[in-house]
């Protein structure tokens, strides 16, 4: 899978720029606790919002099959027990597969899709997610009482670990924070819409809607991004 590949370099340089640091995946510590659904924070009993105030709010999730070592948890900015007051941030996941995992297409369609769902189901106690994947925006509250117990990007981020890996497929996953006031928000939410994009592309090739490509809303993307195109042409010739 290398159609995110470009994608996820582009973003990652940026990171790099900017300045990261590896969170600890140490299990000396309890797993933060999970609730069984999203629990509402309100105003009162929060700290600060992640991206509140109308600040930037940017999340991503893209695939590839380029081996990676082991799962990280990077983090560009600073912590949450160190945030202060509504933040910009962001959060990229990537998630390592092996190549073979996509040699049947649509299969590997699917599962692409159930890898994906993961993120809207992971709750970390006293972090309230608010996705909205058509706006591109990933807003979280976090609570006053979590804050005092310790929560922190590291324990967020071994929960999300813990659910893509209940995935057998998913070889390991870097897991990207951002709360750096100086980021350049904007331009990776370019990149993040163009991962969206190409999922949406997906969805569409796999499911015949759009057949004419001088008809389709996301030539654009298939324009741009290595492997669409063939694709979406393989799956005419079935």
């Amino acid at each position: 899978m290398k159609l995110y590949d470009t994608l996820i370099q582009e973003s990652l340089e940026m990171v790099e720029k900017a300045g990261v640091q590896r969170l600890s995946l140490s299990g000396d510590l309890p797993l933060w606790e999970t609730e069984k659904e999203q629990r509402l924070i309100f105003q009162k009993d929060m700290a600060y919002e992640l991206g509140g105030s109308g600040l930037p709010a940017v999340s991503g999730l893209a695939f590839t099959s380029r081996p990676a070592a082991c799962d990280e948890i990077l983090l560009c900015g600073p912590d949450l027990p160190r945030v202060q007051t509504d933040s910009p941030y962001a959060r990229l996941t990537l998630i390592h597969m092996e190549d073979g995992d996509f040699q049947d297409s649509q299969k590997a369609y699917q599962l692409l899709r159930r890898i994906e769902y993961t993120r809207y189901h992971v709750y970390p106690r006293g972090f309230m997610m608010r996705i909205s994947t058509s706006a591109g925006r990933e807003p979280v509250r976090v609570s006053r009482e979590a804050l005092r117990d310790g929560l922190d990007f590291a324990r967020v981020g071994q929960l999300f670990l813990r659910a893509y890996h209940e995935h057998p497929q998913v070889r390991a996953v870097k897991l990207l924070f951002i709360t750096a006031p100086d980021f350049p928000y904007e331009r990776l939410a370019e990149k993040t819409s163009k991962m969206e994009a190409v999922t949406g592309s997906l969805d569409q090739i796999f499911h015949n809607l759009v057949m004419d490509c001088r008809s389709c809303s996301l030539k654009p993307v298939c324009d741009e991004v290595e492997g669409l195109r063939e694709l979406h042409f393989a799956r005419q010739a079935r």
